[in-house]
């Protein structure tokens, strides 16, 4: 029997209020397998990114419900969701998100150190070693490269072991050839590590590479395809 990891059914969302609201998400359902890799394709402001921050527990919906991992988050307190992704949900941005003033070691520590983690160094180093990156863990994000940047931040976002890996235009900011490394780095970590992985992307060769694409447009799935 096929696991679900994550659970969406009959999700709406509207962002800002009055004459500037707009309704992102129309009746979103989903459902994707532990160890599954999916991607979410589509034109721009069809609703991709908004779905993954309310995967992420980033966006609360207005109506519908989200079940991650075997929780359902819809009903949990601020406070509660943070703890459940701190746990279970890893996010790779498109820039990076790196804190500028703090080193590769120290960046990849923060969820470990805020998770309460009593090796969080050592595993920081264990996870930048293994992204390529052991000789670079006392370096500042200014003195990286865009490709080792995102290394980081996939160092991180594995840091706490989730049981999901997200991923917003994880490529979107690289060339192509280093985004390609990138791209081999995240399926490669997600594959070995038995990680669900769900991707946004405008890149049709990335899309290509998941289990299944997710097709949206204005604010719904249209599409769900195996690839």
């Amino acid at each position: 029997m096929t696991m679900l990891v994550i659970e969406l059914k009959d999700v709406s969302l509207t962002l800002g209020q009055g004459a500037s609201s707009v309704h992102v998400l129309k009746g979103v359902s989903l459902d994707v397998a532990a160890g599954e890799a999916a991607g979410i394709v589509g034109p721009s402001g069809s609703g991709k990114s908004t779905l993954l921050m309310v995967l992420a527990g980033l966006e609360r919906v207005d109506s519908g419900k989200v079940r991650i991992a075997g929780t359902e988050i819809t009903g949990l307190s601020e406070d509660a969701v943070a703890a459940f992704r701190g746990r279970n949900v890893g996010i790779v941005f498109q820039s990076f998100h790196l804190i500028p003033n703090m080193t590769a070691l120290e960046n990849v520590a923060v969820p470990l150190e805020l998770a309460g983690h009593r090796d969080a160094f050592a595993v920081a180093a264990r996870e930048l070693e293994a992204v390529g990156l052991g000789e670079r863990i006392s370096h500042y994000p200014g003195q990286l490269s865009g490709g080792e940047q995102q290394r980081v931040a996939i160092a991180r976002a594995l840091a706490p072991e989730p049981r999901i890996l997200i991923a917003d235009e994880p490529t979107g900011n690289l060339d192509q050839a280093t985004g390609k490394q990138v791209a081999d780095l995240l399926f490669a970590k997600a594959r070995e590590r038995g990680m669900t992985l769900v991707l946004v992307t405008h890149d049709p060769a990335l899309a290509q590479r998941c289990d299944r694409q997710i097709a949206m447009r204005s604010g719904r799935i249209e599409t769900a395809v195996k690839v």
